[in-house]
């Protein structure tokens, strides 16, 4: 089995911490027994840019199990988990190509690795595979039924390529199902963000102030977090919208200037380049915390605050401290990459469940059509996202209403007024 990993020996650890997630995934269980039955991917060919973690070696299962030859490569060079790659590899033979740590070169050699292997359909996590199908592998364009992609980044990347009419392959924005950024964007970011936090500072973030930069949904998770733990959290933004409402949920709104001044801890969750840069750092308290949580490591000017400093130290696991002229101390996490997955496990595998059963949902449904989906950025077809919805629900135990045939028709008319 062709792979690239650190070490097929600890494959039983991955083992277990796979299965330990799987108890957590109910819905994603569900779909795998299904899949075993019906096998609607027998022979397609299926590769994958994902977090190599313990929630995406169980959709690599799911969908090995509905028939597919699957291929995974990592979508970020410190996110892997090195157990897991071994368990997949040497457990279920799949194709795993990544290297916890592995520099820019052996990212790159493992994506192509990927498409060496002629995929008919692709997942994503920030655009990587696709970007690098269009400069390097236009071969597999005829082939690829389509791609899903799993981040905002990602979506964002690949609908600017179809602003510029240069996408050529039907992509599914996964990320924007609402059973996966309503809750995985919110609720997975916020948490897994505040523990990778945690476990590279053994902060207490009880009193401190707690700047976070983008209120999308993973900087609404982030800010509530946040202040559960009894931080006072600011939010910077440049949409008016997302900034009124960040107001209306009470926390204090202005500009990145004037926050630098005050922040313990600052969090970047925009997607965009450099949201802190030089003048930010020389702004900034002796001892701040740095991180970021969005998907690529660009929102932190890393090359500005190596400018500034006269010396780095690493006085922890995952804790860059840059000592700028005149002795102020700033603290970077995770090189500036995806906290939550640099030092700390991901996202918790309940929230997954969901994105996932959609990963899942989305690949059957695209090796299910008679007719390739028309070239563009496509939504998660209604049927599958409420049906991801139904089925979590299921799994918690929780029944809901059902409209009378009297409301549905209510619903659809326009004739019954006051």
């Amino acid at each position: 089995m062709p792979n690239d990993i650190k070490d097929e020996r600890l494959a039983p650890k991955g083992r277990d911490r796979t299965e330990w997630a799987a108890q957590s995934m109910p819905v994603l269980a569900g779909i795998r027994e299904r899949f075993e039955r019906e096998r609607p991917l027998d022979g397609v060919a299926i590769g994958a840019c994902l977090h190599v973690t313990t929630e995406t070696a169980n959709l690599m299962i799911t969908l090995k199990a509905g028939g597919a030859l699957v291929s995974l490569c990592a979508s970020n060079p410190l996110s892997t988990q090195d157990d897991v790659a071994a368990h997949l590899t040497v457990d279920h033979g799949v194709s795993t190509y990544a290297v916890r740590g592995e520099d820019n070169e052996s990212y790159y050699d493992h994506i192509r690795a990927i498409l060496d292997a002629g995929p008919s359909i692709t997942l994503d996590d920030g655009a990587d595979l696709v970007s690098t199908i269009h400069t390097e592998k236009q071969e597999l364009i005829p082939n690829l039924l389509g791609s899903m992609e799993e981040t905002t980044t990602g979506v964002i990347r690949l609908r600017a390529m179809e602003r510029d009419g240069e996408l050529k392959v039907p992509v599914i924005a996964v990320n924007d199902a609402d059973t996966k950024h309503m809750f995985d964007n919110r609720y997975g970011t916020g948490q897994s963000t505040i523990d990778g936090i945690l476990r590279a500072t053994n902060t207490l973030l009880a009193g401190s102030t707690f700047v976070i930069a983008g209120y999308g949904w993973c900087g609404r998770g982030l800010a509530h977090r946040a202040r559960g733990h009894g931080a006072s959290v600011v939010i910077t933004e440049v949409d008016p919208l997302k900034a009124l409402e960040a107001t209306m949920d009470g926390f204090r709104v202005m500009p990145m200037d004037e926050a630098a001044v005050l922040g313990d801890v600052f969090v970047t969750l925009t997607g965009d380049i450099r949201v802190l840069t030089g003048r930010h750092f020389e702004a900034m308290k002796d001892g701040a915390i740095v991180a970021n949580s969005g998907h690529f490591d660009v929102e932190i000017d890393k090359d500005a605050l190596h400018a500034l400093s006269t010396d780095v130290r690493t006085p922890r696991d995952s804790v860059e401290t840059f000592v700028l002229a005149g002795g102020k101390r700033i603290n970077l996490l995770g090189e500036g990459r995806l906290i939550n997955l640099a030092a700390a496990e991901g996202h918790p595998a309940a929230v997954m469940d969901m994105s996932f059963a959609n990963q899942a949902l989305c690949c059957e449904y695209l090796a299910g059509l008679s007719e390739k989906l028309p070239v563009r950025v496509h939504t998660v077809p209604e049927e599958i996202d409420h049906g991801v919805a139904k089925l979590k629900l299921s799994s918690m135990g929780v029944n809901i209403d059902t409209l009378t045939p009297e409301q549905v028709e209510y619903l659809a008319s326009w004739k019954v007024g006051t």
